[in-house]
């Protein structure tokens, strides 16, 4: 009995550090996505995305009345890529919580983005993300945009 439930312990031991070692593949990228998307790089951005990615934001107009927007990828991309090199952005990332199922993960990232050194707006990322034996690559990513509760003074 005692080798049965060794074996139960090992085996859950082994799954549990699987697990955590997908999630951290899995911020890695969200990461990477972030590093490249600071630094205005197309390229690198487009290696961690799926070539058929979804782009999704939600805010509101100034109705106040809540929108979905749908967003084309390369015009986002053109967008990174045509902002001055002497404006400074940056989307700082608060929080992240990661679920892994098998080739499927989802990654939701509280941020704060920033423009030349104030406040722009906050809210949250979802990624969701498939690992095809390649990588975890983002194939969805929406958000939401808010001017008020954000976190930092």
């Amino acid at each position: 009995m005692k080798k049965i439930v060794f074996a139960i312990a090992t085996l859950a031991s082994f799954w549990a550090n699987a697990q955590a070692d997908e999630k951290m593949a899995v911020q890695k990228t969200v990461e990477d996505f972030f590093e490249a998307f600071h630094a205005q790089d197309s390229v690198k951005i487009r290696a961690l995305t799926a070539k058929d990615i979804t782009l999704q934001s939600i805010g509101t107009n100034k109705a106040g009345k809540t929108q979905l927007r749908i967003d084309d990828f390369d015009a986002f991309l053109n967008g990174i890529v045509g902002i001055p090199k002497e404006r400074k952005f940056q989307e700082k990332i608060n929080s992240y919580s990661i679920q892994v199922d098998g080739p499927m993960a989802n990654a939701w990232t509280e941020y704060e983005f920033w423009i030349d050194g104030k406040l722009s707006h906050c809210g949250v990322n979802s990624f969701q993300m498939i690992d095809e034996g390649d990588g975890w690559k983002i194939i969805y990513l929406i958000d939401t945009r808010r001017r008020e509760g954000c976190g930092s003074p």
